[in-house]
């Protein structure tokens, strides 16, 4: 079977067009990711491709689950999704379409790992770093992991900057043991 990133890709861009021409990019994020957590419970996950309920059974739970949180578009995705076996690539194809309204909204989402609570005053000189280094508009997510023991890491797209005091020992034990 092919990895569930190629068969969302085309049902995202598709979404994101939609969205895009409807200028409804927040709306779409939030009903995708919703029933992207739906589809992701364990209970319902069980349910979807079991030989034993029908696609429509499936999609009438989902639908009663996400009650007024989908509008009529998006009812149709599912059922579209479910004619095709693809429910289960929802979380998928939610996670694309934040890829897709992050590029077209020029916003990268950015995380800060820390040995210690990051201050205000922290957060928006990384925030000011970052955007003048990628040219985007920046938020930040920071959590504290205290085996790093000072410094900070930062993940922004592909770009990973490790100025970590675990990082730097890891660097100069590399570079000593060569």
């Amino acid at each position: 079977m092919a990895e569930k990133s190629t068969i969302a890709r085309p049902y995202a861009q598709a979404i994101f067009a939609l969205a895009e021409d409807q200028k409804r990019l927040p709306d779409w994020s939030q009903m995708l990711a919703f029933v992207a957590l739906v589809v992701s419970d364990g209970r319902v996950s069980t349910l979807i491709g079991n030989p034993r309920v029908s696609n429509e059974k499936v999609v009438t739970l989902i639908l009663d689950i996400c009650g007024d949180a989908l509008d009529e578009t998006a009812q149709q995705m599912i059922r579209v999704l479910a004619d095709n076996d693809r429910l289960l690539v929802l979380p998928e194809i939610s996670l694309q379409y934040e890829q897709y309204r992050a590029e077209a909204e020029k916003v990268v989402q950015a995380q800060v790992t820390s040995a210690f609570p990051v201050s205000n005053d922290q957060k928006n000189n990384i925030i000011a770093a970052l955007k003048k280094r990628l040219g985007r508009e920046v938020t930040l997510e920071c959590s504290v992991d205290q085996s790093i023991l000072g410094g900070v890491i930062i993940r922004a797209g592909d770009m990973v900057i490790d100025g970590s005091v675990t990082g730097h020992l890891d660097r100069l034990t590399h570079t000593l043991a060569n």
